[in-house]
């Protein structure tokens, strides 16, 4: 071959994976502005459907329980029949779950759009960086990985803000529609350029592990957002976190004895990839699962719009671009463990600080935990990825990253589920006892109900209008205000501080896990040091 013709194959073979890397960026910025934008949407979405507070987790779980779910398996597929191919088919599923959500009409129908929505999400989240890591080797890896952070950095930065301004300025069904010209230019790039990459030595997929994962992870997240509702002691509530176990357990049986699992075992006898599965799970589990609920309260206690909570929540988004930004620099010369670890550490001091909310605090006693929360997020996320595919070889990186996403989905899962739950009980104990013989008693379920949501303001004052309806007129109507919002307001800013602690513990103890377990060590040279090849995993606001 002359050395005109190997340049030119040189020359298409590097715009082709830096097309890779534009579409990859592409749709993982389209999914994660979703997360954004929906967790500031919720409350909004919470009047005009009527929704309760187990509807609102229904509306992130939903997505987080089918991307958990289909994450191996969309890993294992994309190995067999093409990493690119699933990606592609992902980007189709998205928008067309998409479409779906913005013209829902009921919770129902959300609650069905957002898991359909979710299937594609796992497909993409699956290939992502896999794609990247298949196309990119040496000092090109880190460049694109780094490029790869940016993109996410900059999506969770300004999703809330996005977000307020369509939820305010047009209505929150256009949090979804925006996904369609992002997803247009993403499919078009990925068709035309991105070149088709797959593991020769790829097994079937394993539908058995599959299905018995899924079970196991939809009645585990069912039964602790019922709990909720019914409470822990509830029979049905009992029978399925029980139920979840005994699947859970069938499917690790199942991974040992097939000869291709789902989900291969021995990857867990790397302790780095373990310490790398505990900090996605952690991160998810504490700050992401606790955002929905702060933002519950800055709009519903404190009564701010979409676009004003958008705004303030930037403390935490902003702290955590710049963070990211110098601890991908840090990366090069810094082992894995001492970012991870210590970042979590970080993070649980950041959620401590935004304990000790009281009935008449403002917005601004969120700002100093949001600041250092957010610098904890820049620490973990930056060098996270790469515990999920740097202590694998190249052709196992689509199972590797599959499983580290698939913990980051079920940690939102089951920190939004649980959190929600202990939430809401909390609240409704504190409501039930204060407003027993101080309203009328058919007053009292629906005020229960609304308060258990967070609704505050809009409880308080639906009471002022019923009392201003009878004989006492305005002066009674005033009272009733003032006593629900009072009960309200101190039950939520009590429930809240008790689930915020929660969620420090968890910061805390994964911190301490993953810097026992993280070991430089483990790490694969994939024709570049270890450090090269770290990546910004995306920040799921949500949920990603």
């Amino acid at each position: 071959m002359s050395h005109q013709a190997v340049a030119t194959d040189h020359s298409a073979a590097t715009r082709s994976k830096w097309w890779t890397l534009a579409a990859v960026c592409t749709g993982v910025f389209m999914l994660l502005l979703d997360i954004t934008i929906v967790n500031v949407a919720l409350p909004d979405i919470q009047r005009e459907l009527d929704a309760s507070l187990s509807d609102l987790q229904w509306v992130i779980d939903a997505y987080a329980l089918s991307l958990a779910a289909l994450l191996l398996t969309a890993g294992s597929l994309a190995d067999l029949f093409g990493r690119r191919l699933v990606f592609t088919i992902g980007l189709i599923l998205f928008t067309i779950g998409s479409v779906a959500c913005g013209a829902a009409q009921d919770m129902f129908l959300l609650t069905l759009a957002r898991a359909f929505q979710g299937i594609g999400g796992a497909a993409m989240f699956a290939t992502a960086l896999a794609l990247l890591a298949t196309a990119y080797v040496g000092r090109d890896r880190g460049v694109a990985f780094g490029a790869f952070g940016a993109t996410t950095g900059v999506a969770v930065a300004i999703g809330p803000v996005l977000g307020g301004v369509l939820t305010s300025g047009l209505s929150w069904r256009w949090i979804f529609f925006v996904n369609i010209p992002i997803c247009v230019v993403a499919i078009a790039i990925t068709l035309l350029r991105v070149k088709e990459s797959r593991d020769p030595h790829a097994g079937r997929p394993d539908w058995f592990g599959f299905v018995t994962f899924s079970l196991a992870l939809g009645s585990l997240v069912y039964g602790l957002i019922e709990a909720g509702q019914d409470g822990w002691g509830d029979q049905r509530v009992v029978g399925f976190l029980v139920a979840a176990a005994v699947l859970m357990a069938v499917f690790l049986v199942s991974q040992v004895r097939q000869r291709a699992p789902m989900l291969d075992l021995g990857l867990l006898r790397k302790p780095t990839f373990v310490g790398g599965l505990v900090a996605a799970f952690g991160v998810s589990a504490s700050i992401f699962s606790l955002l929905t609920y702060l933002v519950i309260y800055v709009q519903n206690v404190l009564d701010y719009s979409a676009v004003g909570t958008g705004v303030r929540f930037l403390f935490l988004s902003g702290a955590s671009f710049v963070a990211a930004a110098v601890a991908g620099r840090l990366t090069e010369r810094v082992p894995t463990k001492w970012l991870i670890g210590p970042g979590f550490l970080v993070l649980g001091v950041g959620l401590l600080l935004v304990l000790g909310i009281e009935d008449d605090s403002s917005w601004t006693h969120l700002i100093p935990g949001l600041l250092v929360s957010g610098l904890g997020i820049g620490l973990i996320n930056p060098p996270l990825a790469s515990t999920a595919v740097g202590v694998v070889t190249p052709e196992r990186s689509g199972m590797a990253s599959g499983v580290n996403s698939t913990f980051r989905q079920v940690g939102i899962a089951t920190g939004i589920a649980a959190l929600g739950s202990i939430f809401g009980n909390q609240v409704a104990d504190a409501v039930t006892s204060d407003l027993t013989g101080q309203v009328p008693d058919q007053a009292l379920p629906g005020l229960v109900a609304a308060l258990s949501g967070g609704q505050v303001q809009a409880a308080a004052e639906g009471a002022q209008a019923a009392a201003a309806s009878g004989a006492g007129g305005a002066s009674a109507g005033q009272q009733a205000y003032d006593l629900v919002n009072g009960v309200g307001t101190s039950a939520v800013v009590d429930a809240l501080n008790h689930i915020t602690a929660i969620g420090a513990g968890i910061a805390f103890v994964s911190g301490v896990l993953c810097l026992l377990l993280i070991r430089q060590k483990d790490f694969v040279v994939h024709g570049a040091p270890p450090a090269e090849a770290s990546a910004q995993q995306p920040s799921q606001g949500s949920s990603v």
